[in-house]
């Protein structure tokens, strides 16, 4: 409830009312919060001080606004610590999400000179291509670009591709991925991105470019994942160097 009489702004504690009833799931995610006018009859207090709290609460990610139609319940965001080299489906598992995969195409490109320095291969070596959405609890979470030698994905299959892939490399060829470079910008949508991942153009995301290596420091992969911004963040713990 709001106490006019507390010390604590108004806003602020309507931001509380609307935190508590989220996390008790009384408003779920995707369900639309009351309008501006049902927060200020049901707690006789002004427009401009329901439109703050509300504002606040987007900017914190607890809530996203449509225009014209209302403000929603955000998804909570999946969390990434920046360290550790883990496969998406390691990652969700270890956050208690079911992880899934919608395989788009595996085709065989030629490397362009880009790529091939990045797979150590010469220009034009015929490699693999996998596109696929990552899902995190059938939520669309990443819209991803897979590189991988034809040397070290011998036999990889659609079917397999709907694992991990770290997996089916280890587990069938014996071989070990120990080491990974990722580099982190952040970006919008484009068509394709925002179709694979159920948001608009022009919607904020994440782009991230891994390269992974085995133990004997040949390249195994080279991905680019597009995530979506609202529904992951990525986290670091630093220690201050003396």
């Amino acid at each position: 409830m709001i106490d006019k009489n507390s010390p604590l702004p108004i806003y602020y504690q309507l931001e509380e009312v609307i935190k508590n009833a989220i996390q008790t799931q009384r408003l779920l995610p995707g369900e639309m919060i009351p309008s501006e006018r049902e927060y200020t009859e049901k707690y006789e207090i002004s427009r401009m001080t329901v439109r703050q709290a509300v504002t606040n609460l987007v900017n914190e990610g607890y809530l996203y606004r449509k225009r014209g139609v209302g403000t929603f319940v955000a998804h909570q965001k999946i969390e990434q610590p920046l360290k550790g080299l883990t496969s998406f489906s390691e990652d969700m598992q270890s956050r208690g999400h079911e992880p899934s995969t919608r395989v788009i195409r595996l085709s065989e490109v030629h490397a362009d000179r880009d790529l091939a320095a990045k797979l150590e291969v010469e220009a034009g070596t015929p490699i693999l291509e996998l596109k696929r959405v990552r899902l995190a609890d059938q939520l669309p979470m990443a819209y991803e670009t897979v590189y991988l030698s034809k040397a070290l994905s011998r036999g990889l299959t659609e079917e397999m591709a709907l694992t991990s892939i770290y997996g089916y490399a280890e587990k069938t060829f014996g071989l070990k991925i120990q080491y990974g470079r990722q580099s982190i910008s952040a970006s919008i949508a484009q068509k394709i991105e925002a179709e694979m991942l159920g948001v608009a153009v022009g919607d904020p995301v994440l782009r991230i470019e891994r390269i992974s290596r085995l133990d004997t420091n040949k390249p195994f992969e080279v991905a680019h994942s597009v995530y979506r911004a609202d529904r992951y963040k990525l986290t670091i713990d630093m220690e201050r160097s003396s």
